[in-house]
């Protein structure tokens, strides 16, 4: 996701070559891969050790006494179900605004993913909560799948077919499957991935296309999606489709699902990604060919470590190697060309240099777990530094003291983003929340089970 809405997020076996890009210029160091080394835990330094401590006791600290707390006092509407569709920074609920399923799927997700790790009977109820209220209010019975936005008063508002939507309910549904055991939450999961199949996969090129109408046919040459592009294709509704298949994937081991995950796979690497500049192509057209020439180093950087979790997942041990040299340039050409000396992202740029200074929330939660999962796939301690460095930017920079959560972000001149809240269509406990939760998980993973603690 970003602030502005002006980017986002085959048959089996088909295989598409490489071809040449015109975006962005080759820049940040490139290490060989024959220079991996995984660390292990026995072999992790005195200091190494304590940074992944210190890393992980912080991050837990934001997730249960900040992010999570926010969310449960603040966001569901207790007379008409659901959640308010507006938190302004000064939390101020807008009551009346239009609500949107991709609010309801995150806050479905991330406190599903946070019951399954705690146990906690809240985080339970405010994840049946989202679940009740996305079957509810978006679950389209007629047609399937879910649409964008309601009413405030739960009234069907804008009911295009939005990939990117599908993607994050399918994600959240199966995170709730995976904290509660629901078999419902599972097949409806597989519902909307039978439907993305059916009628977004491009059975010519490959990858996905980005909007549908209500039931599901094309709509018009050149109409702009509700992410405000005319686009056939994204890397930001790809990105997401890989995260959301992967999850499945955990729990639904089909055959199909898994041909498509690693076409995807594939294709992100190939197709998606410049193979010159290591950045993602934001926008393409429906043969691949790039439509867009900005970067986004939020997107690369997330990329790298969902790329990473998606080979694991999928179980290839080929796949894992030709992905774990490329995550790590990745993330080192995301901090040497979008990283501030202050620890902060910048959220855009381009062949002509830095396009967008601003440091937007999600990008900085996408930056400590990506430089950290360079840091376990390569044991370059430099890694582990930078994710150090994001999260001091974040609590020195990002975190509200006073209203709780995390601000929009900061603008370039390093002032607070007052114009945008802390919770709407957007702006939700996805991006920080998974972030917490894959910093402490992984810094169990390098120290040992329950070293973090």
């Amino acid at each position: 996701m970003r602030r502005s809405l002006f980017v986002f997020a085959t048959t089996a076996g088909l295989f598409l070559p490489f071809e040449a890009s015109t975006c962005g210029a080759p820049t940040g160091s490139r290490e060989p891969a024959a220079a991996l080394v995984p660390p292990a835990a026995g072999a992790l330094g005195v200091a190494e050790r304590e940074q992944l401590r210190d890393l992980a006791r912080r991050a837990e600290s934001e997730l249960r006494t900040n992010i999570l707390p926010f969310w449960l006092k603040h966001a569901r509407d207790r007379e008409r179900g659901g959640f308010y569709g507006v938190i302004e920074r000064d939390l101020k609920v807008r009551k009346d605004a239009p609500r949107g399923a991709l609010l309801t799927a995150r806050i479905l997700w991330t406190f599903s993913a946070a019951h399954r790790r705690y146990q906690d009977p809240e985080y339970l109820k405010m994840a049946a909560w989202a679940y009740d209220d996305l079957l509810k209010r978006f679950w389209d019975a007629e047609h399937g799948g879910v649409r964008w936005t309601v009413k405030a008063n739960g009234k069907p508002l804008e009911q295009r077919k939005q990939i990117y939507a599908q993607a994050f309910a399918l994600y959240g549904l199966v995170e709730y499957h995976r904290a509660t055991g629901d078999p419902v939450a599972r097949d409806r999961a597989a519902a909307v991935f039978r439907l993305i199949e059916e009628h977004a996969y491009d059975r010519e090129q490959g990858g996905y296309f980005e909007a549908f109408t209500r039931d599901w046919a094309a709509l018009p040459e050149g109409t702009r999606s509700l992410m405000d592009t005319a686009e056939p294709k994204s890397q930001n509704t790809m990105l997401h489709i890989m995260e959301a298949y992967t999850n499945l994937y955990r729990v639904w081991p089909d055959d199909l699902l898994r041909r498509r995950l690693a076409e995807l796979v594939d294709r992100m690497m190939t197709r998606v990604l410049d193979p010159n500049t290591k950045h993602l192509h934001l926008l393409l057209a429906a043969d691949w060919s790039p439509r867009s020439q900005r970067i986004s180093y939020g997107h690369d950087i997330e990329f790298s470590w969902l790329l990473t979790e998606a080979a694991a997942v999928l179980g290839d041990p080929s796949l894992r190697e030709r992905v774990r040299p490329l995550a790590v340039e990745i993330a080192q050409v995301v901090r040497a060309e979008g990283l501030d000396a202050d620890g902060g992202l910048h959220n855009e740029g381009g062949p002509e240099g830095l396009l967008d200074a601003s440091k937007d929330w999600w990008p900085q939660a996408e930056a400590t777990v990506g430089f950290l999962n360079a840091y376990q796939l390569s044991g370059e301690a430099s890694h582990l530094r930078a994710a150090g460095r994001s999260w001091d930017f974040i609590e020195q920079r990002i975190v509200d003291r006073e209203n709780g959560e995390w601000f929009w972000g900061r603008d370039p001149r390093g002032r607070v983003i007052a114009r945008q809240p802390k919770a709407g269509l957007w702006k939700c406990p996805y991006h920080n929340g998974r972030a917490c939760l894959e910093l402490i998980e992984r810094a169990e993973q390098l120290l040992g089970a329950g070293a973090a603690d």
